[in-house]
């Protein structure tokens, strides 16, 4: 039978409203050999080929009848490459604030959910010769980690393209209605024991099963103490509309290092500070009042995959969370710096999963209709949890390329949820750290200051190092 969601994949789905797109991307900026163009329709022609790569990007979504069950994955069977691969121009002289205005643009407009959930944007006349490459993929297909599967498709470790085998997909038929509702009631049956029998598959007994549940219900009561303490923050909450913003910063690892190095923590810590400052700077532009011991709470998402098994290849989201107040009422950068670092430390030492993952967690042994419920009240409140999102995700080390085309940025987009005003990315590739910004357009006309002020953070971070 195909593929079900798991119950973090489906609250994706069952988030996304009409103001809360929850697609995820990337916008990469490639420089061709010098004296040489790219060859866009070649490239193209490679991306078809090597979507066998990732069979998942020919798939679609199929919900069952009577909701009796998750949404399944099931084979496009009029699969048409050239609905999801676009080509696209800036206008001259193709500066870096018109691509900005696309991303925000391509990012505004939901995904197809008849097709297969993602596109890939061909962006020419960038200033420099430059080609862009914008990549948009629903959430329910991948988190932070497994985004980077589009690479996949786009990206080789040298300027000369590897071989890829021979693409013989075929499309499997698609499952009738009546099949689907009677594999999801068989599931519904067996589903607490189908829990018990992965988890004992995994190699746990039935303490890890208890332990699990506690944990799950230790964050569930972590989440509601979050809500009472939380509160909305202006101008970071509000009620937010369709259209999107994007702000770039680009900064260098090698900075950030230096200030982990002078200060202790992790790169992780510094980036997080470095957020923080810029918060603030950007708060007081906004004529905020910020007090010594004014906060700003951050959901900050962590991987963990590895630590789940994820090396066998299984797929979908496997991300926990942490709630992480940073404290914008700081004045003394370096103070922010260790004040985060402490925080994040007791959190990991005491392996406090944040509120979501933990509800997400025990939706697996509830009713899709529940499942439904909880996710969409989970967005509608979420400026009660938190007021932004902040996402570090660690990108290849090494230069990559595409066609013989260098690769010389790689920028993450993040999904906003309700009274979410901005959602910060942050991916290091190649000795760059690049954040991203995606900002609702009415709410942050001034996305760009916030970016801006990312580079000044650290500066000043950097000459107290």
């Amino acid at each position: 039978m195909p593929d079900r969601l798991s119950p973090l994949d489906a609250s994706f789905l069952h988030m996304e409203q009409r103001t809360t797109a929850m697609h995820v991307g990337g916008v990469m900026t490639f420089t061709p050999p010098e004296g040489e163009e790219f060859d866009v329709d070649a490239f193209i022609r490679l991306i078809g080929h090597r979507l066998a790569l990732v069979p998942r990007y020919r798939q679609k979504l199929r919900e069952v009848p009577g909701r009796l069950g998750l949404p399944v994955w099931v084979d496009d069977q009029d699969f048409d490459l050239s609905f999801h691969v676009r080509r696209s121009a800036l206008p001259a002289p193709g500066t870096d604030a018109a691509l900005r205005e696309l991303v925000g643009r391509l990012f505004s407009r939901q995904l197809d959910r008849s097709r297969p959930l993602w596109e890939i944007y061909l962006v020419e006349g960038l200033a420099g010769g430059r080609l862009t490459v914008i990549t948009k993929t629903h959430h329910a297909m991948v988190d932070g980690v497994a985004s980077m599967d589009i690479g996949s498709i786009l990206l080789d470790q040298t300027p000369r393209p590897r071989e890829t085998p021979a693409d013989e997909w075929r499309p499997q038929p698609e499952p009738s209605g009546l099949e689907l509702a009677a594999s999801a009631v068989l599931e519904n049956l067996r589903r607490p024991r189908g829990a018990l029998d992965a988890v004992a598959r995994a190699g746990a007994d039935v303490r890890e099963v208890v332990a699990t549940v506690g944990r799950a219900v230790s964050g569930i009561v972590e989440a509601t103490r979050s809500a009472a303490q939380g509160r909305p923050v202006e101008p970071l909450n509000r009620a937010i509309g369709e259209q999107r913003r994007y702000g770039m910063a680009r900064t260098a690892l090698a900075d950030h290092r230096a200030v982990r190095k002078a200060h202790g923590g992790t790169v992780n810590d510094v980036v997080l500070a470095v957020v923080t400052g810029a918060l603030r700077y950007w708060l007081i532009t906004r004529g905020e009042p910020l007090y010594e011991h004014t906060p700003v709470r951050a959901m900050v998402p962590v991987s963990v995959r590895a630590r789940r098994g994820g090396a066998d290849g299984a797929a979908g989201n496997q991300i926990s969370a942490y709630f992480v107040d940073l404290p914008v009422g700081e004045p003394d950068p370096v103070q922010r710096l260790r004040r985060i670092a402490a925080v994040m430390d007791a959190q990991k030492r005491e392996g406090r999963a944040a509120a979501p993952a933990a509800l997400v967690g025990l939706a697996g042994l509830t009713p899709p209709t529940v499942q439904r419920m909880g996710a969409r009240l989970t967005s509608q409140y979420s400026s009660r949890l938190f007021n932004v999102l902040v996402t570090n995700v660690p990108g290849p080390p090494r230069p990559l390329y595409a066609m013989g085309a260098r690769m010389q940025d790689l920028f993450p987009v993040v999904p906003l949820a309700k009274g979410q005003a901005v959602g910060i990315g942050i991916t290091s590739y190649d000795g760059r750290v690049c954040y991203g910004l995606n900002a609702d357009r009415d709410a942050m006309p001034d996305v760009d200051v916030l970016a801006d002020a990312m580079t000044g953070s650290l500066a000043e971070l950097r000459e107290r190092s």
